[in-house]
């Protein structure tokens, strides 16, 4: 199928992408990797008045650590995220975008892209749920900053104002010790998730967890926090009772009359429940 008409800029720099992005008005989109976007202008699911490409902004490409976080630029691609050196805290990062979609994506998608489409399926969008990105947007009234919590509000919504663009996200600095992992499950490589997670936590001397972090997707309308499983877990040993009652608090999160036609509520609830047990196992130290 053919896209339906449109104008197209290309923006140089950030400035001249905020500006292009105010005159052309909410009816316009911005394209990066366009792996989201292209196939729904083939569908004609969207139908913008003005592509606005920044995928030539220089700057937007930034992977560092930086003033107590680490910051993600726009444009970097999923395959830059998946094969840097992110260890430890960051490693569910890493392990989430080598399980987004096909390498020819991955070489292609940014991690802009995916936040600002807010597919519920999205693995980055738990990840930056799950451990407190700060999101920063910018529009030519100038920058503001939200959590992660409160960016995403439903499926392909975020609360990004239409004459902004997403610059990077910022994920603090985790303390010594901290480690994070990625699981999800889908039928086939390459296809949407059924379910993921996104966890953390920090072992303490005792051998105690500290600071848990667990975050799901593709059970709800947006990443979910599973707060009472971290409550739970928090300040008790990774050990098979207190690990199986943190995946049950878990997967009561997911509504088992809420499925759709891939997989129904119960079945997904079952998912969650194996991928926060494994999850939680990686973080113990086990296989």
């Amino acid at each position: 199928m053919k896209p339906p008409p449109f104008a197209y800029a290309a923006a140089g720099t950030l400035d001249e992408a905020v500006a292009l992005l105010d005159e052309a008005g909410e009816d316009a989109k911005l394209l990066a990797g366009g792996q989201s976007l292209l196939p729904l202008l083939a569908f004609r699911l969207a139908r913008p008045s003005h592509l606005i490409d920044i995928g030539g902004i220089e700057g937007l490409d930034t992977l560092e650590e930086q003033d107590g976080c680490l910051r993600v630029g726009a444009l970097v691609r999923h395959a830059t995220l998946e094969r840097a050196d992110l260890n430890g805290g960051w490693q569910a990062l890493r392990e989430a975008a080598s399980l987004i979609g096909h390498l020819p994506i991955r070489v292609r998608g940014t991690f802009g892209g995916s936040l600002a489409h807010a597919d519920p399926a999205s693995e980055l969008g738990v990840v930056a749920a799950a451990f407190d990105a700060e999101i920063v947007l910018r529009s030519v009234r100038g920058v503001r900053t939200m959590p992660a919590r409160d960016f995403f509000l439903a499926p392909l919504t975020t609360a990004a104002d239409p004459d902004e663009v997403l610059v990077e996200a910022r994920f603090p600095t985790p303390g010594t010790g901290f480690r994070s992992v990625f699981e999800e499950f889908s039928p086939r490589i390459g296809d949407f998730a059924y379910a993921s997670v996104a966890a953390g936590c920090r072992l303490a001397t005792d051998g105690s967890a500290r600071d848990v972090r667990i975050a799901l997707g593709s059970v709800g309308p947006t990443p979910v926090r599973a707060l009472d499983a971290e409550q739970a877990l928090s300040g008790s040993f990774l050990d098979d009772t207190a690990i199986v009652e943190c995946a049950r608090l878990a997967a009561e999160l997911c509504d088992p009359d809420a499925g759709d036609w891939h997989a129904d509520g119960t079945y997904r609830r079952a998912l969650v429940s194996h991928l926060v047990e494994r999850a939680l196992r990686r973080l113990g130290g086990g296989p």
